[in-house]
């Protein structure tokens, strides 16, 4: 994929396929490093799936026969020098504390480090299609963080659909004014 924001809508729309109602996409940028995590409350994966995901051969949609989005996200990150790691709990294993929690590093000083494009555009994708799952997005880059948490705006909104025109504008406007404010304590580059 061109962007790893691709890679995250198709990881995250894995874990909503899932059953998730939580899917939390985190991004930690420093020094020269990206973090990704995408963490989700869903039925989870067998010890046997997680060890076969990374294999592009390997799917459980019925629609295709191959599956490419884990394995091109552990290319994207291991030809910068990074790593790619997935934990699962299954339903069945703990009808509590479930899910999955996929990890992915990158070194963003790499030659082949993709970029990472437009995120709050998939994290407007995912709420538009998905408007009675909840995501959490945080995108700490240095002292910047953008957030939005869609069950604080569950608290606000009551009975107005996540989707509704007027909701994904605030949503879009919202993460466009995060992402152009700088701290206070950073020059013109968001550097100290």
């Amino acid at each position: 994929m061109k962007e790893l924001s691709l890679n995250i809508l198709d990881v995250a729309e894995n874990s909503v396929k899932a059953g998730a109602t939580l899917t939390q996409i985190l991004l930690t940028e420093q020094d020269g490093k990206l973090k990704l995590e995408i963490v989700d409350d869903g039925c989870g994966m067998s010890e046997d799936i997680v060890r076969s995901v990374t294999d592009p051969f390997y799917t459980t949609r019925t629609t295709r026969k191959v599956g490419m989005g884990i394995p091109l996200l552990k290319l994207a990150c291991e030809q910068t020098g990074g790593s790619l790691t997935i934990s699962s709990v299954t339903q069945e294993e703990n009808p509590v504390e479930h899910g999955t929690h996929v990890t992915a590093t990158f070194d963003m000083n790499h030659i082949d480090f993709t970029p990472l494009g437009d995120v709050s555009a998939s994290v407007l994708t995912l709420i538009q299609g998905h408007p009675d799952t909840d995501f959490l997005f945080r995108h700490q880059q240095g002292e910047r963080i953008v957030e939005l948490d869609t069950r604080q705006l569950r608290e606000v909104l009551e009975d107005v659909p996540l989707n509704s025109y007027d909701v994904m504008e605030w949503i879009g406007g919202y993460l466009r004014e995060q992402y152009e404010t700088q701290p206070e304590d950073s020059g013109p580059n968001g550097e100290d």
